[in-house]
């Protein structure tokens, strides 16, 4: 499915299912040692999910979402290893904030393996008709609310002692990082 997010028109698919996953990669042509983000409509789903993230990861999870970030969090059980590319013992979390059509379609999914709707490397998709001809025709759904903001969510690392900003977007990394509560 082709869905919008706070940020950019995402390709997601069910992140329960390691087959919906790597239709994902392929649709893409993205090397599945690079990871895809699980997506969901609020943190909580993402905790019933991956309830290892309660505690710390959580109390930051909180101060940052929902939002234009993706967390990168410790994932000891290795959840979703489908998703997390070259390192599964890390996990790309995304709770944005959904347009309202957007919303209820992922409340109803509970959560989604995501990646931006492009082909790897391309441009990020602000409006449907930039999400390339040969992923539109691939997908089983998609959902049009017109223009996005375009920049992609801000992607941090919060596996290690220190945050580290893995890129920059649609939040200033230096904004981001003032919202993390000390420990």
């Amino acid at each position: 499915m082709i869905l919008p997010t706070d940020t950019v028109y995402g390709l997601v698919a069910d992140g329960y299912r390691e087959a919906a996953a790597r239709v994902l990669y392929a649709l893409k042509g993205r090397p599945e040692s690079q990871p895809l983000a699980l997506l969901a409509a609020d943190l909580d789903a993402i905790l019933d999910a991956v309830p290892e993230l309660r505690g710390r990861a959580a109390v930051v999870a909180r101060a940052l979402l929902p939002g234009p970030l993706t967390l990168v969090l410790p994932n000891p059980a290795r959840r979703f290893r489908w998703l997390c590319g070259a390192e599964p013992e890390a996990i790309g979390i995304r709770v944005p904030l959904l347009p309202e059509a957007a919303r209820a379609v992922v409340e109803r999914v509970g959560v989604l393996a995501s990646t931006s709707a492009n082909l790897h490397g391309g441009p990020d998709p602000r409006r449907l008709d930039d999400v390339p001809g040969a992923l539109r025709s691939r997908v089983g759904a998609i959902l049009d609310v017109g223009e996005l903001p375009g920049t992609p969510s801000t992607v941090l690392d919060l596996t290690g002692e220190e945050p580290r900003v893995l890129r920059e977007g649609a939040v200033l990394a230096v904004e981001a990082l003032a919202r993390i509560p000390p420990p």
